[in-house]
């Protein structure tokens, strides 16, 4: 019996790799690039609410700062418009305005607002 030999010109070669499509968009570096962008792009938006914010709240701190005058001017009228009434109500009713005090010093006078109706 003869041996079986190899066809003329060798037998073809043997496929040992997967014949797979490419990844395409879907590669790691390409994902990674894509997360680390989306990552910068957030960082840069925190950042730059964070100091928007920052500067709201310095404006705001500033916008008091400078109301302190017109607010304080305010209760000042209020407080001699209430001590005018109270003088003119004293005349009205003892006849003259007394002198609580023994000096001609000006004694800011403190008003404490009590409710009428007080429920225990």
């Amino acid at each position: 019996m003869p041996q079986d030999m190899p066809p003329a010109g060798g037998y073809g070669a043997v496929q040992y790799k997967r014949n797979l499509p490419s990844r395409g968009l879907f590669r790691p570096g390409t994902l990674l690039t894509a997360g680390a962008v989306v990552m910068v792009y957030g960082w840069y938006k925190l950042i730059t609410g964070i100091r928007e914010q920052n500067e709201l709240a310095r404006e705001k701190m500033w916008g008091r700062i400078h109301l302190i005058p017109l607010l304080q001017a305010e209760e000042d009228r209020d407080l001699v418009r209430r001590h005018l009434a109270d003088q003119a109500r004293e005349k009205e009713l003892m006849g003259s305005n007394t002198k609580v005090y023994n000096s001609d010093r000006y004694v800011r006078p403190t008003f404490a607002i009590t409710p009428a109706n007080v429920t225990k």
